[in-house]
């Protein structure tokens, strides 16, 4: 029984395997418990592995490369048009084998641990970041239902909430101030945590020669170099830029037919933090253009275009440059021009 590719099923406990040989029979069928599946695939000959880009996917992906397999991760909706009959856990592994032979089929490419730690504190600080505004939102809405109005910004909250609980006197009452200054505290705590993975992150960039480079392209600073040095890892597997612009989803969507082109909106897939962080960074840039009164492409984009659809351009343009950098090991040149 010389099995050539393998679907896994990823499950927290249990896990299904789908096995078949070089003339695409299926010679595999069998559910594995989790402390099982390392000692099961160390006993079998280096075959083809194919796995659901899930939770767990890329440590399971790592473990058995280590081990001499060849493993290719899919993104679930790729996968899904191979299950021939009802869902379960059989049926997925059954897809997961067949379209990993696929010859057209996109793979996610395995992230090594160090990547995995940096997207981490980056999804930890974009939480925070979160927690941290609805709580900011929470006391400006419970403030004004005493009439009491902040002037926008979140700096505000803390330098100015004390002094309107103050000058409120005897109309707010003794256990709403209790209620607003533990909010405050919570808020306070939020704010030192971000920081505190901020100080991170900034640490990690300096130490990485990738990300210092990539700061040096407007638009882009510490926090949006790291998350794009560590989520696309190899630049190199994407053919050109435009590649990378359409996995992060900046480019157009297509609803053509007939010959006839029809594209619309930016299709939105891929990542979104790495979209966010990269379109605001354009916007800032647009901002620093305005005052400055420069010429250019930017200038005479947004002679033509509204902010936003110039913002999502020059996004697109900059993830372009980041493919560029990272795949050629160029460095950035403000003055550089294509021959």
């Amino acid at each position: 029984m010389q099995i050539t590719t393998i679907g896994i099923d990823l499950a927290k406990a249990v896990f299904q395997v789908h096995g078949v040989n070089a003339q695409g029979k299926t010679v595999l069928k069998k559910q594995l418990k989790r402390p099982q599946v390392v000692e099961f695939f160390a006993n079998l000959s280096p075959c083809l592995i194919g796995m659901e880009a899930c939770g767990s996917a890329h440590y399971w992906a790592r473990k058995l490369q280590a081990l001499g397999h060849t493993v290719r991760l899919m993104a679930p909706q790729f996968v899904k048009p191979y299950v021939k009959t009802n869902k379960n856990d059989a049926a997925d592994a059954e897809a997961i084998c067949e379209a990993v032979t696929r010859p057209t089929m996109r793979f996610v490419p395995v992230k090594h641990v160090e990547q995995q730690a940096v997207l981490a504190v980056h999804r930890v600080r974009q939480a925070l970041v979160k927690a941290r505004t609805a709580q900011a939102n929470q006391i400006r809405g419970l403030l004004s239902e005493f009439g009491l109005i902040l002037p926008q910004g979140i700096a505000h909250i803390s330098k100015r909430v004390p002094e309107l609980l103050d000058n409120a006197g005897d109309d707010v009452p003794g256990a709403f101030h209790e209620l607003v200054q533990r909010m405050l505290d919570h808020l306070k705590n939020l704010d030192q945590q971000v920081g505190e993975l901020e100080t991170q992150i900034r640490l990690w960039h300096r130490s990485n020669a990738l990300s210092c480079k990539l700061e040096k392209v407007p638009g882009i600073g510490p926090i949006t170099a790291t998350a794009l040095v560590a989520s696309i890892g190899d630049a190199k597997q994407f053919a050109n830029g435009r590649q990378l612009a359409a996995w992060l989803g900046l480019v157009p969507k297509q609803h053509s037919t007939g010959g006839k082109a029809n594209l619309l909106g930016i299709s939105k897939r891929g990542d979104t933090y790495l979209r966010t962080l990269l379109i605001h960074g354009a916007r800032a840039v647009i901002l620093a253009a305005e005052r400055k009164l420069t010429t250019g492409w930017l200038a005479r984009l947004l002679e033509r275009r509204h902010k936003n659809v110039a913002a999502v351009a020059l996004a697109n343009k900059t993830a372009r440059i980041v493919w560029a950098l990272l795949a050629h090991e160029r460095d950035f040149r403000s003055d550089y021009a294509t021959a």
